[in-house]
């Protein structure tokens, strides 16, 4: 086979080393634009885990880099005046143009020819290959040509960062965070060869503006960084290297093969370099791509195609973790006010690769710390995990900071709950959590999901839901609250059981929205509400307020999400209205903020009263956003929400979310920090590990889950027992509190 590779970098080298040791008559030639030793940045980083898999490829180039290596342990982070210590993480690094050089002679050893200084600007100068590698970066000119096929999208992201090096010999990977009258810089820094460290200096683009960067040389940036990091960088001095002030572009493509072609590396996918993945990325396409070439013996068409298909998964995993990582460094001026010890755990857990569980494993001591931290600060004098420590909701006091998020049960009769409402409650809230939500509960009958919804619009419904309370109150000790809601327009379907929801043929009610648009495009059109109906949906509303708080619930919750009712109103996707119910943001919040005036209003002043919201419609300008979310939580606020109940997206079917644990929990940090106030944080939180870890970073002040709740409604009574935290068991349940043995 005829291959030729485009760029230099490690992902043609290491490819082009691996198929010629599995295929030594195979003709590979590698063209790259630079000459030897002309490479962008200083070092790059690996984990032990990476370096196993490299071993077991090519012994001969992992021993050579591998004697290159330096190696450390700890990530040490100055933040507010001090130094927090991690330790037990197994990094390496080395010389990137040492990486670079090891490859090349190992290559150029199997018979790989290598050519320096070849311009090319497609891929005409591989002509006559069977194969072409593309992997010229992040600027690649192949995928720009041919940008109709791949649809490349680059996201240009809101800081900027200037790639610097110093002769100061680091003993582990330092993190800087130094404010400034012009904001804050924030340093990525780690050793990579005797007596040389990269130094990165990155910071928000418009601090890098007020600072004067703008037109500074790369000569002049270093002078001024010298000076602010001096007491960091002990008189050494920073190095330049062609990196002056740059903007990360975060580049995904819709396709990686074209014909005989395909993208390696930056030229198809990017990450971070705040998670050190890129070269490991680069390296690892390589990998998958010789291993698909040996899979299949069916053509190179085949073999491009099985690559694709079995290495996008694992790039989007790391591609999703740096993206978190990524945007958690472009807000990092939001925990000024943080303690240092907690920002240093904030700062190791914010990707979600590693979580609470997680680190307490590679370095317990901080975790202790931490544990013992939070405990104090909520009063405790013994130190439990996080999520087991108390929270004040308003003036209700909560055991802990797990709750059972509302899941629709669809087995109410006429709205009414029954027994499989007592028997599901009652589970959950013997199950240890501090609070337990109903299901999403409707003020009317046209305000139901499906018929098999439940409701609180009739005395039969507030007697039903009075006993369940009973039953919390006097056999657990959970408090529990109620979510109030109307469907709108997404009403008025099919039992979801018997599939997708679909519209109801038999039995079906006119639905409500503030425009007639229907949610599906088959779907019937809802009415667009006019005066009267407003006035009557909100007066149900206070009605059942009035309900629940008869009934004896101690929260309530008013469901501004997932494109029900109050929520339509709220997205400019779904209400289109003239008047002032639509529009600007302020109209369009009219009428979901005046519903919930006039429900606190009616409920107990001493109970809190809170809000769930969608927080982004994850469609960027076009829909609802969390900038827009943020303005809301404050008007909720200043009307006495005591916290906002952060989830995402069902505005419309458009939406296309993220998914991934905790994928969420972002938007409820974000409102956090900017609204001031109390927030719970929901979606694909799975256990008590990612509770914690969420909990101890200060990201939410609450966790809602749902599905694990479902699979196990004793979750935090068993998640007690494995920390070994002291919690109420029911007396009834107090032999099983401890895990069995087994008889000797």
């Amino acid at each position: 086979m005829k291959i030729t590779c485009l760029g230099g970098g490690p992902a043609s080298l290491y490819f082009a080393l691996l198929r010629k040791k599995a295929h030594p008559r195979d003709e590979i030639e590698i063209l790259e634009r630079n000459q030897p030793g002309d490479t962008f940045g200083f070092g790059v980083v690996f984990s032990k885990e990476t370096l196993g898999h490299f071993r077991e490829r090519d012994a001969e180039s992992y021993d050579a880099i591998e004697r290159a290596f330096a190696y450390w342990d700890d990530i040490e982070t100055w933040f507010g005046g001090r130094m927090e210590r991690s330790t037990g993480h197994g990094f390496c690094g080395l010389a990137r143009v040492r990486l670079l050089d090891i490859l090349e002679r190992r290559a150029e050893e199997l018979g790989v020819v290598v050519r320096h200084g070849v311009e090319f600007d497609d891929e005409t100068v591989a002509a006559g290959a069977d194969l072409v590698v593309c992997a010229d970066g992040v600027n690649s000119k192949i995928r720009d040509k041919h940008a109709a096929h791949f649809e490349p999208r680059l996201d240009w992201r809101k800081c900027r960062f200037v790639w610097l090096g110093t002769t100061l010999p680091l003993k582990a990977f330092t993190f800087v965070f130094e404010d400034t009258p012009h904001g804050l810089f924030q340093v990525h820094a780690y050793p990579f060869e005797a007596g040389r460290s990269t130094w990165i200096v990155e910071c928000r683009d418009d601090v890098w503006k007020r600072a004067g960067f703008d037109g500074k040389s790369e000569q002049e940036t270093a002078a001024y960084f010298e000076q602010l990091f001096r007491a960091r960088l002990h008189g050494h001095k920073l190095l330049v290297n062609r990196s002056n002030w740059r903007a990360f572009p975060t580049i995904t493509c819709q396709r990686w093969v074209k014909d005989n072609l395909v993208l390696l590396g930056d030229a198809a996918h990017t990450a971070h370099f705040s998670i050190g993945s890129g070269t490991k990325l680069a390296m690892e396409d390589a990998i998958a791509l010789h291993d698909a070439l040996e899979a299949r013996s069916d053509g190179v068409a085949a073999a491009l195609a099985h690559y694709e298909e079995r290495r996008r998964p694992e790039v989007a995993r790391v591609q999703r973790a740096a993206q978190t990582s990524l945007e958690w460094f472009e807000n990092t001026a939001r925990y000024r006010g943080q303690d240092p010890l907690l920002f240093q755990f904030n700062l190791m857990s914010r990707s979600k690769r590693i979580t609470y569980d997680n680190l307490a494993k590679r370095d317990p001591a901080l975790v202790e710390r931490v544990g013992a931290f939070v405990s104090a600060r909520a009063g405790l004098t013994k130190p439990v995990p996080p999520a087991f420590t108390p929270f004040q909701l308003g003036k209700l006091a909560l055991s802990n900071r797990f709750v059972v998020s509302p899941m629709c049960q669809y087995s109410a009769v006429d709205g009414v709950p029954n027994d499989w409402h007592l028997v599901h409650l009652g589970a959950r809230a013997q199950g240890g959590a501090a609070l337990v939500f109903t299901e999403m509960t409707n003020v009317s009958p046209e305000g139901r999901i499906t018929p098999g919804c439940a409701g609180i619009w009739s005395d039969a419904h507030e007697h039903a839901w009075r006993r369940i309370v009973e039953f919390a109150h006097a056999h657990t000790g959970a408090k529990i609250g109620l979510q109030l809601a109307h469907a709108g327009r997404k009403g008025s379907v099919s039992h979801p059981w018997n599939g997708e929801d679909v519209p109801l043929t038999d039995g079906a009610w006119l639905t409500l929205a503030p425009s007639a648009i229907p949610y599906r495009p088959t779907w019937p059109a809802p009415r667009a509400m006019d005066a009267a109906d407003l006035a009557r949906v909100r007066d149900a509303f206070v009605a059942g307020t009035q309900r629940a708080a008869r009934a004896g619930f101690d929260v309530l919750e008013l469901h501004l999400a997932h494109g029900y009712l109050l929520s339509s109103f709220l997205s400019p996707l779904s209400n289109q209205r003239t008047d002032a119910y639509g529009g600007s943001l302020a109209n369009r919040m009219r009428y979901p903020l005046e519903v919930f005036a006039a429900c606190r209003a009616a409920w107990p002043v001493e109970r809190p009263l809170i809000a769930r919201i969608s927080a982004d419609d994850w469609l960027g300008e076009r829909g609802w956003r969390v900038e827009d979310s943020v303005v809301l939580a404050r008007e909720l606020k200043a009307r006495g929400a005591a916290a906002i109940d952060v989830s995402t997206a069902g505005n419309v079917i458009e939406s296309k979310p993220i998914y991934g644990r905790m994928y969420q929990v972002p938007f409820a940090e974000q409102i956090r920090y900017e609204a001031e106030m109390p927030v719970i944080a929901v979606g694909a939180i799975q256990d008590a590990d990612q509770a914690n870890t969420v909990i101890a970073a200060e990201r939410a002040d609450l966790v809602c889950l749902a599905r694990p709740h479902l699979y196990d409604p004793y979750l935090v009574l068993h998640a007690a027992a494995r920390y070994g935290v002291d919690v109420r068991w029911p007396g009834q349940y107090l032999a099983g509190s401890k895990p069995p043995v087994a008889p000797a």
